[in-house]
């Protein structure tokens, strides 16, 4: 049996990844079992903030662990892709807003389809993960493709325009799914399936309601920024154990920081650029540094320009609507004043 547990998968013993598995389990029985036993709970910036800040440390102490028994550039790789990967959700964190938003889901009931949406995120992921591993090691060419990828995705997010979601109802993903399941117009608690009359049979069928929905459109979502988040990871490293625990971890924070970015959505207008930037600058390396070997760029270096390019996002966005929020406090104030006079 212990002979077993050094027996290599995926580059690294088995052990290392029965552990990893164990803590990523216990965190979750921590959170979901300890933290939020009361399923009415409604998680605030404060509380959203305080949690965010407890994955993204344990996050760090387990590269300084990859940091002490792998060495430095592991560790380095490691903490640039749960920096670039983390970056990157924060752009998801939005769009899981506006799905939730427009299907008029409340927030005690948002907690609930992010801790299945992360669940099946985590799977999604490691497949998504395992075929790139075997694609980058069977062709070393791939890592070209990636990178060709990551810049003409972050080109394209560079220069679109920001469009309105508009009416998420009418959207067609949502009538597609309501002409082919049943899917009751109310909510029904925080339940995803609930037994009711079809009126066209007057039979007693099994309905989804529009929490189902939403968890089916949030993975949708998900699978979505997938398809840039992992050709970046690879982008930044080969090493399928470093990949895979960096994108999980990213991905266990993320349910924590939607409650405080979704609460501040409106401040964040410039962070898409940043992430633009990000994602062409890890492809550039790519072709520049591997494809065809012009200069090496050491892992620090993209940690320290993942870092930068995202701290300049971040205070560039608070700073420019930083009028909007004086604004809205100002009008705010005005209508309570004559609230009360009236």
């Amino acid at each position: 049996m212990v002979d077993f547990l050094y027996v290599e998968w995926l580059g690294k013993p088995i052990w290392m990844w029965l552990g990893f598995h164990a803590l990523v389990a216990a965190l979750l029985a921590f959170d979901l079992g300890l933290l939020h036993r009361d399923k009415e709970h409604e998680i605030g910036v404060k509380e959203s903030l305080l949690l965010t800040a407890f994955y993204f440390s344990l996050g760090l102490a387990f590269g300084g662990w990859i940091w002490w028994y792998l060495g430095a550039q592991p560790a380095q790789e490691y903490v640039t892709g749960l920096v670039v990967e983390k970056s990157l959700s924060m752009d998801n964190v939005f769009v899981i807003a506006v799905i939730l938003s427009a299907l008029g889901i409340p927030l005690a009931a948002q907690h609930r389809v992010l801790v299945w949406g992360i669940l099946a995120a985590v799977l999604l992921r490691g497949l998504m993960i395992g075929l790139g591993a075997a694609l980058v090691h069977q062709a070393a060419w791939v890592l070209s493709l990636f990178a060709a990828f990551l810049i003409y995705a972050g080109l394209k997010m560079l220069f679109s325009k920001e469009e309105d979601a508009g009416d998420l109802q009418d959207h067609a993903a949502v009538r597609w799914l309501r002409a082919k399941l049943r899917i009751t117009p109310e909510l029904h608690g925080q339940h995803f399936m609930v037994r009711k009359a079809d009126p066209r049979t007057g039979k007693t069928a099994l309905w989804l309601t529009p929490l189902a929905l939403a968890l089916v459109l949030v993975n949708g979502a998900d699978v979505i920024f997938a398809v840039d988040s992992v050709p970046a990871i690879f982008a930044i490293t080969t090493d399928t154990f470093v990949v895979y625990t960096s994108n999980i971890f990213a991905i266990l924070g993320l349910r924590a920081l939607y409650f405080a970015l979704a609460a501040m959505v409106d401040r964040f207008a410039y962070l898409k650029t940043a992430l633009a930037f990000i994602l062409i600058f890890i492809g550039t390396k790519i072709v520049v540094a591997d494809t065809f070997g012009l200069v090496h760029v050491p892992p620090w270096v993209s940690l320290a320009v993942t870092v930068v390019l995202l701290t300049v996002g971040i205070l560039y966005s608070l700073w420019r609507t930083r009028g909007e929020v004086h604004a809205d406090t100002a009008t705010d104030g005005r209508e309570a004043e004559l609230h009360g006079r009236a």
